[in-house]
């Protein structure tokens, strides 16, 4: 039997220790092509919870990038934090329609398709392009520390998309923070 693409990432995270940054992301890759997997095959209400949980894990995961991998990305080479960063605005801006729309109606279900495309081209540039950098500059305690600083950063991260911070690490600090708690308290309300 074949592995999924996820199945790699994960084989891939468990090389690495635990709080290596590059593993915590790639577990997250994984879970996040399983929630896409979800959205594709649930109804009703199963599939809005898997695409809840879907938009939640992009929004902080997105957000956790930019501001603790996204820096190092521009310290090596500011053309693939650039494109990893427009990636990730454009993404936004899908996930906040997807977000808007019925998730058991066809145009959903075709704009999601389009959408997961998108995500696992972005992933794939990150793992290839991104990663191998960011770990050609840090050594395992740095990584490590950095893996630990992205899972704070999530804590306070929106579970909302929110396109006018997307791609820009200092709008993530300033904005983030309070987006995330407006959110929240959305969420819980729900």
């Amino acid at each position: 039997m074949t592995m999924s693409e996820a199945d790699v990432e994960r084989a891939r995270a468990a090389a690495l220790p635990a709080d290596d940054v590059v593993a915590v992301l790639l577990n997250q890759h994984a879970r996040i092509r399983d929630l896409f997997a979800e959205v594709r095959t649930e109804t009703g209400q199963h599939k809005q919870q898997a695409f809840d949980e879907l938009r939640a894990l992009l929004a902080v995961h997105e957000t956790a990038e930019e501001m603790i991998v996204r820096p190092v990305t521009s310290q090596v080479e500011k053309a693939v934090a650039t494109a990893r960063d427009h990636e990730e605005d454009e993404a936004s801006h899908v996930l906040k329609a997807l977000e808007k729309m019925d998730v058991n109606s066809a145009e959903f279900d075709a704009r999601l398709a389009d959408f997961e495309r998108a995500v696992s081209d972005h992933a794939e540039h990150e793992e290839s392009e991104e990663f191998p950098r960011v770990r050609g500059v840090r050594d395992e305690e740095e990584l490590e520390k950095m893996g630990r600083r992205l899972r704070t950063a999530e804590k306070i991260a929106p579970t909302h998309p929110h396109p006018s911070t997307a791609g820009s690490t200092a709008a993530q600090w300033t904005v983030g923070p309070v987006a995330s708690i407006i959110d929240r308290v959305r969420d819980a309300v729900r």
